[in-house]
């Protein structure tokens, strides 16, 4: 299986700056998309969901633009409606709200893994960490 990109829902740009860097260390040809609103990666990632190599979920979006910017249970609901595609990381503090997306997920067969924002550099250590074996297992296959 060839895979090209991966989506994201991600509201801070320092952050979404970060895991490009790690991504493109990683692998330099994998696209990153990624969505500030829960309701705009609705609209728009079905046409996106073909050749992904994973998908990254935040929780809590807070947008200036956007009243109800909505959140990662909104798109982990909306993907549930979806056959599984590729593997899910719910990167979040949101402890509670984590374990909805991913019951909403894993209960139809989507695969799902938890990279806990923690310290200063979890980005560069541990969800880098995920995304390196999930590309590697995608190598394997």
């Amino acid at each position: 299986m060839t895979v090209d990109r991966v989506l994201m829902l991600e509201d801070e740009e320092e952050r979404v700056v970060r895991f490009r860097k790690v991504l493109a260390k990683l692998n330099p040809a994998l696209r990153l998309l990624v969505w500030d609103t829960a309701h705009s990666m609705i609209a728009e990632a079905p046409a996106e969901l073909h050749d992904v190599a994973f998908i990254s979920l935040d929780h809590d979006l807070y947008t200036e633009s956007d009243v109800d910017p909505g959140d990662g249970l909104d798109v982990a609901n909306f993907l549930a409606e979806y056959p599984p595609c590729c593997p899910v990381i719910i990167h979040t503090t949101n402890s509670p709200r984590a374990v909805y997306m991913t019951g909403a997920l894993e209960i139809e067969g989507w695969e799902v893994i938890r990279a806990v924002p923690w310290g200063d550099n979890w980005i560069e250590e541990d969800w880098r960490y995920l995304v390196k074996e999930i590309l590697r297992r995608s190598l394997d296959n």
